[in-house]
């Protein structure tokens, strides 16, 4: 049914994120889906980056790519899952390797609505407003 999976994951969120892998490797096993895990580094504005070490970006993302790479060994998934780790805005990154990347499916985790999400729009949200593909949110 879906071919190509792609897992945004936050990991600053990481219990979300299990979850989210969890039902992933459910889906990957039963209908031998490729997966992606992607996460998403916000970028800095340039007049804050200016006055941090030049190699911390490079640094940050060495970081996430590992921490995507113990979640694959943690959760058993299997062996061609992609780990891919982009800069940017969450919700337009996603989208725009979702577009890239001709994904079926793209799952993504969300939380509980406040105030700021009803008027500004969460990034799960922005999602399911705008992908081309299927989306699948866990709450």
């Amino acid at each position: 049914m879906y071919k190509t999976v792609l897992v945004p994951v936050d990991l600053s969120h990481i219990e979300k994120g299990s979850k989210m892998i969890e039902r992933a490797k459910y889906l990957a096993d039963t209908n031998k889906s490729r997966l992606t895990l992607l996460n998403v580094i916000p970028e800095i504005p340039s007049y804050v980056a200016i006055e941090l070490p030049s190699d911390l970006h490079a640094k940050v993302v060495e970081n996430a790519e590992a921490e995507l790479r113990d979640l694959v060994r943690k959760h058993d998934l299997p062996a061609s899952t992609k780990v891919v780790v982009e800069s940017g805005n969450p919700a337009g990154v996603i989208l725009a390797y979702a577009e890239k990347e001709k994904c079926d499916l793209i799952m993504v985790a969300s939380h509980q609505p406040g105030l700021k999400d009803y008027l500004l729009g969460s990034v799960a949200g922005k999602v399911v407003r705008h992908a081309n593909c299927s989306v699948l949110v866990l709450r």
